[in-house]
């Protein structure tokens, strides 16, 4: 008889422990630690069991110089924004991870993404741990979802996923969700640590040593990231992030992880009756109820992986009614406000100690990087004095703690939006200027320092 032993684990890191902690040691979380009991019998073929990559073919170390590369081309589905997430299209053998609020849409949209496959002639195997194959179908017809080379198999059984796998033999699998999926091997509850980590290299062998794409679902948990330990999404090809409110109808499908492409690449869709629909040009739709001599609003052109997107920040200066001020930033880093109101302070002698400051950056959109710094601080000086910057100005560049406005990349393409949009000025670092065509009916004013740009932008 095999003997079973208890061990603790976090949730979050993974951290393995002989007797339950209150504090897990690894990453620091509080009440993470969940008991896990596993079989000291003989040891199972399972996920983890070494087979190369053959198939049970144990592979040999190989000079890199002598190893045969295959160009395989990737599958494009007819929703643009996902081949561009996806960094062209779906690899095959390539293994998926999407995450998500609940009911934010990604069944939804994998069942879309399964229609369009199989529309194309692809076999594909729809699995759901979740729902019966008649509330499937349900939500299939509501969609307009009917294909003879889509399959629906419900069950959460892996070992007997894997025989239906075996005798379909499908080209893409799609998996929701990894929490509901069970290993009968592994003795602790679906969705614990064991069974998500189990589950995933059992599904990865699969992918690996079928060349078949599967798309696997992932709860999140309250604070946003997926559920499980942090060594779900390293085992994974691609990681991709579903986000957006469940009450506003705008989606944006963003890549954290891609092994195959861009990482931080965005695609927009809009939640529709019929379901997801794609956003061909979401700098139109952030723009659309801009509001016209307003203070404290302006436009900045970011870079989200390959695309330039036009969004507009928005900033509120008050004077402050505690002793200490408040500094609130939405889809910006609230310790990039409070760096850029001390350089403002600091280099342009605005008096801010005494303000609260409000920020947000209007449709949702998360925006990290350093190209925004520039329009950020002219939002806090619009709204301080109470001038507002022209509305047909694009304002882009970074910001250093010395006051100086410092290069960005790939300033060409960002221009070449504001112009498609209809901006009649751009202001963007001096030494952007230069080596590089500027679209007609466009003035581009170059800036050096934080005081140039805020004259340029709010006039004197």
């Amino acid at each position: 008889m095999a003997k079973r032993k208890t061990k603790f684990m976090c949730n979050e890191c993974g951290y393995e422990s002989a007797k339950w902690m209150g504090k897990c040691p690894g990453c620091g979380q509080w009440n993470t630690m969940v008991e896990e009991i596993e079989s000291s019998g003989s040891p199972r073929k399972g996920a983890f069991a070494h087979t190369g990559t053959s198939g049970g073919i144990l592979a040999k170390a190989t000079p890199i110089t002598s190893i045969e590369t295959i160009s395989e081309p990737r599958i494009k589905t007819e929703i643009n924004e996902l081949n561009r997430v996806l960094g062209g299209g779906v690899v095959r053998g390539s293994l998926v991870l999407i995450g998500g609020d609940p009911g934010i849409g990604k069944s939804t949209l994998l069942l879309q993404v399964s229609f369009q496959l199989a529309k194309s002639g692809h076999s594909v195997l729809y699995i759901s741990g979740e729902e019966s194959m008649r509330q499937t179908k349900l939500r299939a017809d509501r969609l307009g979802v009917s294909s003879d080379h889509l399959l629906v198999y419900s069950e959460t059984n892996l070992e007997e996923i894997n025989r239906t796998i075996e005798n379909t033999k499908p080209e893409f699998v799609i998996v929701d969700s990894i929490q509901t999926i069970f290993h009968p091997d592994v003795t602790s509850a679906p969705g614990s640590v064991s069974q998500v980590r189990e589950c995933t290299a059992e599904l990865m062998r699969i992918a690996k040593t079928k060349s078949v794409a599967i798309f696997i679902v992932g709860h999140v948990t309250k604070e946003g990231s997926i559920a499980g330990p942090r060594l779900l999404e390293h085992m994974v090809d691609t990681v991709l992030y579903f986000e957006g409110e469940r009450h506003h109808t705008y989606r944006i499908l963003r890549a954290v992880k891609n092994r195959f492409g861009s990482t931080n690449e965005m695609g927009i869709f809009e939640m529709k009756e019929a379901g997801l629909e794609e956003v061909a040009n979401p700098s139109e739709i952030f723009l659309e109820e801009r509001s016209q001599g307003a203070s404290g609003s302006t436009v900045v052109a970011s870079m989200e992986g390959t695309r330039p997107v036009l969004v507009e920040i928005q900033a509120l200066i008050s004077p402050t009614s505690f002793g200490n001020p408040r500094r609130m930033a939405t889809g910006i880093d609230h310790n990039r406000v409070s760096l850029l109101m001390a350089v403002l302070e600091k280099r342009v002698g605005m008096l801010l100690q005494n303000q609260d400051a409000y920020l947000k950056v209007a449709g949702g959109v998360k925006l990290d990087e350093p190209a925004i710094d520039l329009a950020i601080a002219v939002s806090i000086a619009s709204s301080f004095r109470d001038k507002p910057t022209r509305p047909s100005d694009c304002i882009i560049g970074e910001v250093g703690l010395t006051g100086e406005v410092r290069r960005v990349s790939r300033i060409e393409q960002r221009v070449q939006e504001a112009a498609k949009l209809g901006f009649e000025r751009v202001i963007l670092p001096a030494n952007n200027l230069g080596g590089w065509s500027c679209p007609k009916g466009i003035q581009l004013i170059g800036v050096s320092s934080v005081s140039q740009a805020l004259k340029e932008a709010l006039g004197g």
